[in-house]
């Protein structure tokens, strides 16, 4: 399964990947003054513990550094101003487990489909690209704790910004189309997906995750080996992973290579005690309390972002700014994107972009004059199809995960 050559400029020498890895800060003790040795800059986050240094793994353009070991890295925020598909060596990166993948023979590859079907399937790339309709969807990629940083009180978990997210044109096969192949038996109640990232410690759970069975099948979910119109990056799930639209991004199953139909629940520490939130309207509840009875977490909530403009930014009396942005939500569609120039007492409504889909990111635009001197609050609220927004106030959980508040970002005008 591992091999030593190069195919297309997207597998790695294991050594060359090891050894890129260790320098940029995935060999433990030595990490920090190898990180700083070719640390190309850094960056200072909005909270406490703020600053974080830029570094490049393969494939990757110089991104934030969460952890190394496993890598951790999140995509710099002006880059969501700079289109609205998030370029592969930009997009984020989380992984649970520190046993990576480092290099991967797509010829020795193979998916293996099992469990509860008529026939087994053991599917290698060439039997996916050729033996099933191939199809495409543009979609957002989000971390359950994405903007996690902004809780207050803080929580336990990775302390990220608002750059855990990203989107892009994925390219693959229905997973409906391959559950049909291999013939789903009756009884069937979930099918659940792992990959070949493992613990290194045998008391560490092997990372898995399931889907209801109409889940599964309501052709929408599938298994990628394209992103934006290439190769799946290794760091992001080189050669097939599981695309999830709507949904947070741990389901979306990187190196995904086993597919197994079950007629009962999986039973899984990432489904039974991780990745789960408050059981009720929000998932939320009051600041310091425990969650109480919770429940699997599931699709977005509605998001939108400024990102022509950043905190402290000064802009010209008397002069028109596009402010521009984003906004996304699970999969109904962003129906109306609202802009705010005075901290959310006046609304105005934006010009939405080009629709990419109703999982993608959506453009808006909209005009802002600052009239006098002084300094302005920005806003932005974006509404769902079906009448879904977001809160004024920030909502908040024990596990740091959906923050979708009403973001403000303070400019100057003079």
């Amino acid at each position: 399964m591992f091999s030593s050559h190069d195919h297309s400029g997207v597998l790695f020498n294991r050594r060359h990947f090891l050894r890129a890895a260790i320098a940029a800060g995935a060999g433990g003790m030595l990490a920090g003054p190898l990180i700083d040795a070719l640390a190309e800059d850094t960056v200072t986050m909005p909270f406490g513990n703020d600053r974080r240094r830029l570094v490049t793994f393969p494939q990757k353009r110089p991104l934030i550094l969460l952890t190394a070991r496993p890598p951790q890295l999140e995509t710099p925020f002006a880059i969501f101003n700079s289109g609205i598909l998030t370029p592969n060596d930009a997009f984020f990166v989380r992984y649970h487990l520190a046993g990576i993948p480092t290099a991967i023979d797509p010829d020795q590859f193979r998916v293996e489909v099992k469990g509860k079907v008529n026939t087994p399937l053991p599917l290698s790339l060439a039997d996916l690209k050729t033996g099933f309709d191939p199809v495409e969807l543009v979609a957002v990629n989000q971390c359950s704790g994405n903007s996690r940083g902004f809780f207050q009180p803080r929580v336990a978990g990775g302390q990220l910004g608002n750059g855990a997210m990203g989107n892009a044109r994925w390219k693959g096969v229905r997973l409906k189309d391959i559950l049909n192949k291999a013939g789903v038996l009756a009884g069937a109640k979930q099918v659940s997906f792992r990959g070949l990232d493992h613990p290194v410690l045998p008391q560490t759970p092997a990372f898995g995750k399931a889907l209801d069975v109409d889940h599964a099948l309501d052709g929408e979910v599938m298994v990628a080996y394209e992103m934006n119109g290439a190769d799946l990056p290794m760091l992001n799930g080189f050669p097939l992973r599981l695309i999830v639209p709507g949904y947070y991004g741990t389901y979306w199953v990187k190196h995904l290579h086993e597919i197994t139909v079950l007629d009962q629940d999986f039973v899984s520490f990432w489904m039974d005690t991780a990745y789960r939130v408050p059981d009720n309207t929000g998932h939320c509840v009051e600041p310091g309390a425990p969650a109480g009875k919770t429940t699997p977490i599931s699709r977005f909530d509605v998001r939108s972002f400024i990102t022509s403009l950043a905190d402290g930014d000064k802009v010209a009396v008397g002069k028109t700014t596009s402010v521009r942005g984003i906004a996304f939500d699970g999969g109904y569609g962003i129906d109306e994107v609202r802009f705010s120039a005075d901290g959310g007492e006046i609304w105005r409504e934006a010009a939405l972009g080009k629709d990419y889909g109703k999982y993608s990111f959506r453009e808006w635009t909209c005009a802002f004059t600052p009239n006098t001197p002084g300094d302005y609050e920005l806003q932005v609220c974006a509404t769902n199809r079906i009448g879904q927004s977001q809160p004024s106030s920030p909502l908040w959980n024990p596990a740091g995960y959906m923050r979708n508040v009403i973001e403000s970002v303070p400019v100057t005008a003079g």
